[in-house]
């Protein structure tokens, strides 16, 4: 086993790895920008390292001053958490060049997920169900027409290399599919410095749905059934859930046995999560993320396992500490993301924290790295924290999730607590009648 970890990143996650790794006797390593000076995953961290100046491509996204830090505090390994250098596979090869391991997939396998066209391709062969769509990138506007044709109308086209809705638009005609394509190219050059783009059958009211695998690197591997992420503004999620509602235990063993034999047979280490649209009973795969969750708090809830603490059992060549057998699902939980944001234009708000009040009891966790004086820097993520609660049930999932919201207190910054106060309200929220597109409609119809 690792006798030390550097976490490769800040805030939430740094704090969830550091606590993984004292559960488990590892000496941890935070590292920090400027900003990060007084945060609290250095403050509870064995060692911390400065590594560089407020802005990220200085400072969490500098690959020789992460390696550099890892050289001068003897750090073996490295824990990248979430966003970041999570799924950057140079970073990946880096490391074990400089014999540092990664808690994490392989640089092969993220890169064949971080391109949506191979990872698309290579579902596809693993026998997982996609959307139908173009084959491979989609070069002009009239190939753009001719696939749309076979496909079918609604089609979306998407960024090769996209991300959180950028490069990705919607067409319902021909008129609309030439407008979209160059739109979507234009993006996309603009956003990630590539301008390929894809096309796909656009869905009409699907929920997003995302089974979470794990893998041993040695062909064997396993799923944690599903989380139900539909809740989204501008493709961002704001409330996760696991079970999902509209899941069918034979559909949950149907699809989780899809995806459990898919990453085993290219052996596959470590936390991953394939993401799907879910519509009439069907699963059409989206992508797969290379990295540990944001939501994965919700399938810690259910199955009582420990995610980051297996991910480093097995980055150490150790055996996963459960079997597909072990995992029988246990109640509900529901995650909703407290940004430092104004509702509801969800521009961002940082500012110095006046006052912090965790809500506590029965089934509740707070993810958080605020504390009262805690200044909230301009420069990354407005995600403040995560709050996940867990009930026997679904009903006891929302009435203890309304409960912890009324105790949570945070002052001095605004926050996204005001809407899920009023989503919790919602009929359609209690029933757990919605889509994708349904939270954008609530916000329009709510605040005009």
């Amino acid at each position: 086993m690792f006798e030390k970890i550097l976490i490769a990143n800040r805030g939430e996650i740094a704090l969830r790895v550091i606590r993984a790794c004292r559960e488990m006797g590892i000496k941890s390593v935070a590292v920090h920008s400027t900003a990060d000076a007084d945060a609290m995953h250095v403050r509870l961290a064995d060692e911390s390292v400065c590594i560089g100046p407020n802005a990220s491509a200085q400072s969490y996204l500098s690959i020789p001053a992460i390696v550099s830090a890892c050289e001068i505090t003897g750090a073996e390994a490295i824990h990248p958490g979430y966003g970041f250098l999570s799924e950057n596979a140079n970073f990946v090869q880096v490391l074990e060049d400089h014999g540092i391991t990664f808690i994490g997939p392989t640089a092969e396998h993220i890169r064949i997920m971080g391109d949506k066209i191979t990872a698309k391709e290579t579902a596809k062969a693993l026998g997982i169900p996609v959307v139908p769509g173009s084959d491979g990138g989609v070069p002009d506007v009239a190939t753009a027409l001719k696939t749309a044709e076979a496909i079918g109308y609604p089609v979306i086209i998407k960024a090769t290399a996209g991300g959180g809705g950028r490069g990705m638009k919607v067409a319902k005609s021909p008129d609309e599919l030439e407008v979209a394509f160059r739109t979507a190219r234009s993006e996309a050059k603009a956003a990630f410095g590539n301008d390929e783009v894809y096309m796909e059958k656009y869905l009409q009211k699907p929920r997003h749905i995302e089974i979470q695998v794990f893998g041993d690197g040695k062909g064997r591997a396993v799923h944690l059934g599903e989380r139900d992420c539909s809740l989204q503004r501008r493709h961002q999620k704001v409330f996760e859930e696991a079970p999902g509602p509209v899941i069918t235990p034979e559909q949950r063993a149907r699809i989780g046995k899809i995806c459990a034999d898919a990453v085993a047979r290219i052996g596959y280490i470590g936390a991953g999560t394939i993401e799907f649209l879910f519509e009439d009973g069907e699963f059409y795969f989206i992508e797969m993320n290379t990295r540990l969750q944001v939501e994965h708090p919700v399938t810690e809830g259910i199955f009582g396992v420990d995610l980051v603490r297996e991910q480093i059992r097995v980055a150490a060549g150790l055996p996963m500490s459960f079997s597909q057998d072990d995992l029988q699902i246990n109640g509900h939980a529901i995650e909703v993301r407290i940004n430092a944001e104004k509702i509801p234009e969800f521009a961002p708000r940082p500012g110095k924290v006046k006052v912090f009040h965790a809500p506590g009891g029965l089934g509740v966790r707070m993810d958080s790295a605020l504390y009262a004086g805690y200044s909230i820097p301009p420069y990354y993520d407005s995600l403040i924290g995560k709050l996940i609660v867990h009930g026997r049930d679904r009903p006891e999932a929302l009435a203890r999730l309304k409960r912890a919201l009324a105790e949570l207190i945070i002052d001095g910054v605004e926050t996204t607590i005001p809407l899920f106060h009023a989503l919790l309200e919602d009929p359609d929220i209690q029933n757990g009648a919605y889509n994708i597109h349904w939270l954008e409609k609530w916000l329009a119809a709510t605040y005009g």
